[in-house]
């Protein structure tokens, strides 16, 4: 136990050493280096970046995103080449086809969901995916952007109302209560998603009403 600690405190000591000279930059190279291969303790170092500079907790947030994008490259290029080989390694054929009709059907939101979730969840599978499926990589980038740039944003502002220890209560909930938060997730996107279905609906409803009818001359 003793040497687990001492591990971890020396890798908190190693990150902060490697990340004061790059000022704020530090959050996007870190996010980076995570999203790609080597998973890093994002969130307790994003929340530390936030509170210790909170005028600039957006700033945070976006090179957050954009590094956690940039990051994801990395497995988008060894999944586009290899990703459905790997992918069968590590799901049952049931999970595999479940993931393969998510993106089939909505691939923005089949990657950008999970982008929002905070670890234990298995994002780097779903980029896999995203890769493997042959997801549009414009679309793949934003899709991982907009994820984690709704992550960040609501953990920066909770940073900001609560303090630094929401990481460990966001922690303790998600490990324990993950299937609830997942299922609170997908209501509050699927309940945006109706309501946004419903504007674009009222607005196209709106438009029909509004055009000219043709004009009928009666003979007489």
């Amino acid at each position: 136990m003793n040497k687990i600690k001492h591990f971890i405190h020396a890798y908190g000591e190693w990150i902060k050493h490697v990340l004061v000279p790059l000022g704020p930059w530090g959050m996007l190279a870190l996010a980076a280096v995570d999203g790609s291969f080597l998973g890093m303790p994002l969130d307790a170092i994003f929340v530390s970046y936030v509170y210790t500079d909170r005028s600039r907790f957006l700033m945070y947030v976006l090179l957050g995103s954009a590094g956690s994008a940039l990051g994801s490259i990395v497995i988008y290029v060894i999944g586009y080449t290899g990703g459905e080989v790997l992918l069968r390694k590590r799901l049952s054929p049931q999970k595999f086809e479940k993931i393969h009709e998510s993106f089939d059907r909505h691939e923005f939101w089949a990657l950008m969901f999970p982008a929002m979730l905070p670890p234990p969840a298995p994002f780097k599978i779903f980029v896999l995916a995203a890769a493997a499926f042959e997801m549009n990589f414009a679309h793949f980038l934003l899709a991982v952007f907009a994820g984690r740039f709704v992550r960040f944003l609501i953990e920066a502002l909770l940073t900001l109302w609560v303090g630094p220890q929401i990481v460990t209560l966001a922690g303790n909930l998600f490990a324990h209560r993950f299937v609830w938060v997942v299922v609170a997730a997908a209501v509050a996107v699927a309940g945006w998603m109706l309501w946004r279905r419903a504007k674009q609906g009222r607005a196209t409803l709106g438009l029909d009403e509004a055009k000219p009818r043709p004009h009928t001359s009666e003979s007489s």
